[in-house]
């Protein structure tokens, strides 16, 4: 189970409880993106399976961040440091393939000036796809080819992150993928279609010197983690699944599944 926040310089933990019925014991480690993972055994069989999770976080982020870019890196192109592209190793490698180069003459169709801001041009880009490619909800398992969201012109959070992220890993920029919940500036349950129903939620971090990494929302075309409460990084979106597992019966045991968000802010 992936389902503590990620604590950072905006986030804390205040409090966190995570019940499991059947009862059954935790045990916690940290993967090798340094998210939390809690992995439970259940030791006899059990009808039903209900996780609860209740965690309280102070946030401090501003709706309207400024970014410190190093200078090398104010105009694109630009280069990453030998070492920074060692460690940003797979970040940097498209995990989707592009055979006719699509993707890319896209995502160059944003280049418009000579050089281009650095910031300007991914802000650009993550504000056309909130208003070229529309949020639809999509329950089914697994992630759209960023090709079929292209071709589809519409897409779930996930989708639509996931093309953002394959189309800057294509221009040389270090991407992954972010999986947590979505609150609007006061801490009240939003959704990615602005319900007050609350959901998990997907976007994407981009990596500047100087800066670090940026959260870009393609999905609100938002840039910076206001109203962001993240939970799981990674390379790809099959790596931040926030509850994944396996059981022992017949195929047809499983009969179904629900998940219920809420985001409440605090006095």
């Amino acid at each position: 189970m992936q389902l503590r926040p990620r604590e950072s310089r905006n986030l804390r933990i205040v409090s966190l409880d995570i019940a499991v019925t059947p009862s059954a014991a935790l045990s916690w480690a940290n993967d090798v993106f340094g998210n939390a993972i809690a992995t439970v055994s259940f030791p006899a069989p059990a009808v039903t399976l209900v996780i609860e999770s209740r965690i309280a976080i102070e946030q401090h982020s501003e709706p309207w961040p400024v970014f410190d870019i190093a200078g090398s890196a104010i105009s694109f192109p630009f280069r990453y440091s030998d070492d920074e592209r060692l460690d940003l190793g797979a970040l940097l490698a498209p995990q989707h393939s592009d055979p006719d180069g699509r993707l890319l003459a896209w995502a160059k169709g944003f280049v418009r000036s000579t050089p281009p801001d650095t910031l300007s041009l991914l802000k650009d880009l993550n504000a056309a796809m909130s208003a070229w490619i529309p949020y639809q909800r999509r329950d089914d398992e697994g992630t759209q080819p960023p090709l079929a969201t292209l071709d589809r012109g519409w897409g779930s959070c996930r989708d639509i992150a996931l093309l953002l992220i394959e189309a800057v890993r294509r221009l040389g920029f270090g991407a992954r993928i972010v999986s947590g919940y979505l609150a609007n500036g006061k801490g009240e349950a939003a959704s990615a279609m602005g319900s007050t129903h609350a959901s998990t939620h997907a976007w994407a971090e981009i990596y500047l010197p100087g800066a670090g990494w940026i959260p870009f929302d393609p999905t609100h075309g938002t840039v910076g983690d206001f109203g962001l409460i993240p939970v799981a990084v990674a390379r790809e979106i099959r790596q931040v699944v926030p509850v994944s597992g396996s059981f022992i019966g017949t195929s047809d045991d499983f009969l179904g599944m629900t998940i219920e968000v809420a985001v409440r802010g605090m006095t």
